[in-house]
């Protein structure tokens, strides 16, 4: 899912500037220190593998409450009677929750540290999901909604930072995929088992995994970066040595966190205004055009109602359709993980709208042919191959890759704002789309799905135009150079 992807941890002023953070994004060879593999080797892995599979049953769980939705959609509406306006706000409310989840995330995890923030997210998730659980109208149905909302908004910052601090330099790239990665599965399960299970017990099962991670987080240590940035010494030294083993010397870790923290304490606070600056409109331009390019693709729309558009498509077809929607995702993100690097991101992205493109646009066709009594046999199938072509396509691309790109292009001093205003614009549209698809639907099922396509054709156009800089230009870019 696009919002899943939701490298929000752009939305801290000083945290996301740390250029240590971007190692696993923008270097092309894993290139680390002698010193630091030295390190890494003495050391032992253990607590940080498994401080990681805590942080991400939050993941897992942002994953959950993004597919809820859609094999619920008809269950719910006919259970409490909602008209389409009330389904589609129930949908919608959860990226309302989480823009406000997102926008705050970074003050809250600067002030109480990673570990709380996780907690508190927890919480909002499980009072979430007992509301939904507990519902017999719209009101308490939308209240747990968007509760969940915020819980995952903060959740898109705090797990990717969180895993970006406690790795060493060698295991930060792969293991910080794994947020991605346990977001989409995540989604994945919740379409699998809301197929065959009621919407109320689909709900119970989203506390799973907020109670692994509450529980988790009790044997797992904070941040040693927040704790050196706070200034609590012996807790970081503590944290430090607890995460990379009793034996393992951290003398020169330490001493370049702390010299890095007070080099960021030099640099100034950018402000909203300084994004309009001559040197960053580009980067301004490409970090909205590419977050909107992703959105109006109807990512969000076709993912959180995919039930109810392959039950449009013919009965038979809603939950084969919803299991192979689910099925697909997990095995394509990992694909593009691993291509991410190789193909480069320009080429990538092209591939991935393209693919968006002509998925839509089967749909479409499929819909039209069936509107209009032609070709009745094949339709259904046009249908069903239409959406997990999109979604396949979408996953391979669309959904990791313009989050990657916003973390190469902005310079340091204008990342966490930059960041911000990006995270903002790119919840915004999943909050539009997500609440227009039904309304469209209604309309003309035939009608949504070509201007999806339309958009992707735009995106394609955007991204061809826009980006022709090379991947040596990003790494300086994320460095603080200027567009030349």
């Amino acid at each position: 899912m696009a919002i899943g992807q939701v490298k929000d941890a752009e939305s801290s002023d000083e945290t996301n500037g740390l250029e240590d953070l971007e190692q696993p994004f923008i270097q092309q060879d894993n290139i680390v220190s002698h010193k630091d593999d030295k390190n890494a080797q003495g050391g032992s892995i253990g607590m940080v593998l498994f401080s990681t599979c805590v942080a991400v049953c939050a993941s897992f769980e942002f994953g959950s409450c993004v597919g809820y939705s859609a094999p619920t959609q008809s269950a719910i509406t006919e259970d409490l009677n909602l008209s389409v306006a009330e389904y589609s706000m129930f949908g919608s409310i959860l990226t309302i929750g989480a823009m406000f989840g997102a926008i705050t995330s970074g003050k809250i995890a600067d002030f109480t540290g990673r570990k709380w923030a996780m907690r508190m997210s927890g919480v909002f998730c499980i009072a979430g999901w007992l509301a939904v659980y507990f519902s017999k109208g719209a009101i308490s149905l939308d209240m747990g909604r968007l509760f969940t909302g915020y819980g995952i908004g903060v959740f898109s910052y705090v797990v990717p930072i969180y895993i970006a601090e406690i790795a060493p330099k060698n295991l930060r790239g792969g293991l910080t995929t794994l947020n991605q990665l346990m977001i989409v599965t995540g989604s994945s399960v919740a379409f699998l088992v809301g197929s065959v299970i009621t919407w109320r017990a689909l709900a119970l099962t989203g506390l799973v995994p907020c109670i692994f991670l509450l529980v988790g987080l009790c044997f797992v240590p904070e941040s040693p970066r927040w704790l050196a940035k706070v200034g609590r010494e012996k807790e970081f030294q503590d944290a430090l040595r607890k995460l990379r083993g009793k034996d393992s010397d951290i003398t020169f870790e330490a001493a370049e966190i702390k010299d890095y923290i007070e080099t960021l304490k030099t640099l100034p606070k950018a402000k909203m205004l300084d994004l309009f600056q001559r040197r960053h409109i580009r980067s301004m331009i490409i970090g909205v055009g590419i977050m909107m390019c992703q959105q109006f693709t109807g990512i969000n729309g076709i993912g959180f109602y995919a039930s109810e558009i392959f039950a449009e498509a013919g009965a038979s077809l809603a939950k084969i359709g919803t299991i192979a929607y689910a099925c697909i995702q997990v095995p394509i993100t990992i694909v593009g993980a691993m291509m991410i690097d190789k193909s480069g991101r320009k080429p990538l992205v092209m591939i991935s709208a393209t693919g968006t493109f002509l998925g839509c646009f089967v749909t479409g066709t499929s819909f039209f042919l069936e509107g209009h009594n032609l070709l009745l046999d094949w339709a259904p199938t046009l249908a069903f191959v239409g959406v997990l072509f999109f979604i396949a396509s979408f996953s391979i691309g669309m959904g990791a890759v313009p989050w990657l790109i916003m973390s190469e292009i902005f310079p340091i001093d204008v990342k966490g704002v930059a960041g911000s205003l990006v995270v903002l614009v790119n919840w915004l549209g999943a909050w539009l789309i997500s609440y227009t698809f039904n309304f469209l639907f209604t309309w003309s099922s035939s009608g949504t799905f070509f201007l999806y396509s339309a958009f992707s054709v735009m995106a394609i156009l955007f991204v061809a135009k826009s980006l022709s800089v090379t991947h040596s230009e990003f790494l300086g870019f994320s460095r603080g150079s200027k567009w030349s």
